[in-house]
């Protein structure tokens, strides 16, 4: 028997699924170019200010959403850690 309720549930889980896995690959083509260009440019990789500020921008838009924050602020910290990474490997050659 087939649950038709579950079945769309499922269905728009996999569609947000797929959006967030496109908004992510978009968001990393974009920090590759800023890593590529902080390399050129000698800037840091890392920038804790804006890191911070980034932050408890998407810890605020979480309550507006009634998402919890302490998520939201790890899964983005996972995020810039794995931007820094990039930004470095790009500064290294």
């Amino acid at each position: 028997m087939t649950d038709d309720v579950l079945k769309g549930y499922r269905k728009s889980i996999d569609n947000i699924d797929a959006a967030l896995v496109c908004l992510l690959a978009e968001r990393f083509k974009i920090t590759q170019a800023v890593g590529a260009y902080k390399a050129q440019t000698g800037l840091p990789a890392a920038d804790p200010g804006r890191e911070e500020a980034q932050i408890a921008r998407l810890r605020q838009l979480s309550e507006d959403a009634e998402l919890d924050p302490e998520f939201s602020e790890k899964f983005l910290r996972f995020i810039i850690d794995e931007v820094i990474r990039h930004h470095r490997a790009a500064a290294a050659g």
